[in-house]
């Protein structure tokens, strides 16, 4: 029976429903401290002093640490994956509201958060930036020099530049967009912004440092268990090999746990005390860690009278927050996307990442994006409705199509837009007549699209051990976070194998034992492992064929594997392992244009089309129907990846409708579950999932990475849904109905007072 596309369930969910699987928040090591965290409650100034006295004179206090003791043992205490610019505790100053500034250890808990309360600090507090666009121009820098890591080759150039707020600018030049401009005959203009917002993991962010004889082992719920290894070594200036991060599963991640967060605070921690040390936040501390870009985007097209686009200028900034995080790299990778899934000769395209007084934005599921497709697929529909032409007929008069070059020069292939959209558009029965309401209930509908590169040039790294019994452990260090990676690479490894995939073991990273892996983000994983998977499984495959041959037995005979062990050693003896790595081909962006004929390995492409009825009288919106249509070339396991579809849907949708954080001179104000709203049972409407047939000719077995497909299209296609219904047009997120109601009087000339 074959392996790859079989609907199993995934090999962990009994392990989760009874309760025994392994997190790291219920790890408990022998003479293990906890540390709770006192944070800064001003958005930027000089630390001038922190009491601790109380804090430490308190009965069960073990320790109360700040950066002067951590530079001790750490003398530049600064980490990131683009930019070396966020201290462990801080230094000197604090940039943003929930900055960690001093740390409390205690065999109680209770006993650290109460010595927590004690401490107090004084700053001189400096002028603060929160908007990115006024952080373009403010005479206010959240720092002083800027700091890449070296990790990224594209970021050197910034080293040492000073009085800017600016950590990156990706330029991308196709055609000449101002000349085409210039020849259309419409150019139409808008702009669009997106709120912060927060991952919420209903598993916080834990790490517990654990000394050792070799140095240090540290137990993280981290998706980048290789970066926590490295970035580690290098700020201890000790060998890799002296780290070991071991990762079980996660409950949750989204892009929130990649590269570091409170790994480097445990091992300072613990290596001060020399005993196990646990970081655990709480629900609400994770508003205070790391959340998703708020941005602005400018974008402007330049039209034919009868709907083609013949050019297309995108500005995007970015709004990073205090440190750089994985900004940069959303930035750019992201920012070639810009101007959409369409076929445009003329673009231009200009994306600013820059640092503001707030908590520090990061890769967060799309990666960027959800943000992008919500502007450009607003604008679509605008344009449509401004050139008199239904939405869906201007979308396939202007699609990219399989062969044609994308806005970077990159050609398309296996990205089935197309097909993605007609597929819609049936469920939608967009050609039918639709019933628009009565009375103060009014009834819209709406389509959006939208696509994401991968990210490029990325590594994996996988092993294959064969047993004698005929069974096989997979170690790699893909994090299972609850997308079901370990079911489908064992079905992967399985498939080649001839075996059930319940014979195959998957090995939890353990860089002591599982192999490198860039990280588990950004859709990349069943791509790049799963290729890495299958050519260690096919190592493993043609070593067996190989000693089957040696011992005699003929080729093609398809021996039972326990035989071929048998027959060899003369007993259940022996292990053949079969090794794979995959790294794709890639070229990077020219300098002066941004363009590349290899920007990515792979596209994934998503839609939605929803149906919904507006309450005109109070702004109610209520999703009737919700369709996401993704291309998920051809899935390992189908029912693993519907539910990641509707996860994401769900994800989105929050977001759309609900989710912000509110800031009020760089202090959140709805920092916890009971203000911050995220959807419940009641709020889900019905979602219809479909994948459409495809394949992914560079994929393992034509497969391709999913787990953000599901959120491009979701917003815009509500608020085109809304405009249909209501005739009003809503630029900014989230659709609540106060937004709705705000935009529906304002259409009819008696506004609303502003909110008190």
């Amino acid at each position: 029976m074959s392996q790859v596309g079989r609907a199993m369930p995934r090999l962990e969910a009994r392990a989760k429903v009874s309760g025994r699987a392994e997190y790291t928040h219920n790890l408990r090591l022998p003479g293990m401290l906890y540390c709770k965290i006192f944070r800064s409650t001003v958005p930027h100034g000089r630390l001038l002093s922190i009491d601790t006295s109380a804090a430490a004179a308190l009965k069960g206090v073990h320790r109360v640490i700040t950066a002067k003791d951590i530079l001790t043992i750490i003398p530049e205490p600064y980490f990131g994956p683009a930019f070396h610019d966020q201290p462990i505790l801080a230094v000197d100053k604090v940039r943003h509201v929930g900055e960690p500034v001093a740390a409390v250890l205690a065999s109680d808990p209770h006993i650290a958060e109460h010595a927590v309360q004690l401490i107090s600090a004084e700053y001189e507090e400096l002028p603060a930036v929160y908007d990115e666009m006024e952080a373009l121009t403010a005479d206010v820098y959240v720092h002083e020099t800027l700091k890449p890591a070296g990790t990224f080759p594209d970021l050197k150039h910034l080293a040492g530049r000073k009085n800017t707020n600016v950590t990156l600018d990706y330029h991308l030049r196709r055609g000449d967009a101002q000349a085409a401009m210039a020849t259309a005959d419409r150019v139409i203009e808008h702009t669009f912004k997106t709120q912060q917002v927060l991952h919420l993991a209903f598993e916080p962010f834990v790490s517990v440092a654990e000394p050792t004889e070799a140095g240090l082992t540290i137990h993280t719920a981290s998706q980048t268990p290789s970066f926590v290894r490295s970035e580690i070594a290098r700020l201890l200036r000790w060998p890799d090999n002296r780290v070991r991060v071991k990762v079980p599963l996660l409950g949750g991640g989204f892009g929130g746990k990649v590269y570091m967060k409170m790994e480097a605070l445990a091992a300072a921690c613990a290596l001060l005390v020399r005993r196990p040390v646990k970081v655990a936040l709480t629900m609400e501390e994770q508003f205070y860690v790391i959340t998703k870009h708020p941005t602005t985007f400018r974008i402007k097209s330049g039209l034919t009278n009868d709907g083609r686009i013949l050019a297309r200028e995108c500005e995007v900034w970015w709004n990073g927050g205090a440190y750089a995080e994985i900004g940069p790299r959303v930035t750019q990778k992201s920012g070639f996307t810009a101007a959409g899934p369409y076929d445009i000769e003329h673009v231009r395209i200009d994306s600013y990442e820059v640092y503001t007084n707030r908590v520090p934005a990061g890769a967060l599921r799309g990666f960027g994006i959800p943000q992008l497709v919500w502007a450009y697929e607003s604008h679509t529909d605008l344009i449509a409705r401004e050139l008199g032409l239904d939405p869906v007929e201007f979308r396939r008069k202007n699609i990219l199509r399989e062969g044609r070059e994308q806005a970077t020069g990159t050609v398309m292939h296996d990205a089935e837009i197309e097909r993605v959209l007609e597929a819609i558009a049936k469920r939608m029965h967009w050609s039918a007549p639709f019933d628009r309401g009565t009375g103060t209930i009014r009834r819209g509908r709406g389509v959006a699209i939208g696509f994401k590169a991968s990210i490029s040039p990325t590594t994996s790294v996988a092993f294959v051990n064969v047993s004698a019994d005929g069974t096989a452990t997979l170690q790699m260090s893909t994090v299972d976070m609850g997308q079901g990676s370990d079911t489908a690479m064992a079905q992967i490894v399985a498939d080649v194998l001839a075996m059930e995939a319940e014979s195959v073991r998957v090995v939890h990273p353990d860089t002591d034992v599982t192999p490198y892996d860039m990280g588990t983000l950004g859709s990349r994983s069943m791509f790049h492992m799963g290729n890495a998977v299958r050519l260690a499984a096919e190592d493993a495959r043609n070593k067996l064929r190989a000693l089957a041959h040696e011992v005699g037995m003929p080729e093609g005979s398809n021996a039972p594997i326990p035989d071929i062990f048998l027959k060899r050693y003369g007993m259940r003896a022996g292990n053949i392992m079969g090794a794979g790595s995959y790294i794709p081909p890639y070229k990077s962006p020219d300098p002066k244009t941004g363009t590349s004929s290899n920007v990515t390995p792979f596209w994934m492409v998503g839609g939605s089309g929803v149906e919904i009825e507006v309450d005109t009288e109070t702004g109610h919106v209520r999703i009737t129907k919700l369709i996401n249509v993704i291309d998920g070339g051809k899935p390992i396991n189908p029912s693993i990846a519907k539910t990641q579809i509707s996860g994401a849907t769900v994800m989105q949708l929050g977001f759309t409708m609900f989710e912000n954080m509110n800031l009020d001179a760089g202090q959140v104000t709805n920092a916890s579950l009971a203000d911050y709203k995220i959807p419940g049972i009641h709020d889900v409407p019905p979602i219809e999932v479909e994948m459409v047939a495809a394949e992914q000719s560079n994929g393992p077995f034509g497969a391709k990475g999913i787990g953000e497909s599901g959120t491009f299209g979701v917003s815009p296609a509500i608020a085109n849904a809304i405009q249909d219904a209501v005739g009003v047009r809503i630029r900014e997120l989230p659709l609540t109905p106060e937004v709705v109601l705000r935009a529906l009087r304002a259409a009819e000339g008696r506004p609303l007072e502003a909110a008190r």
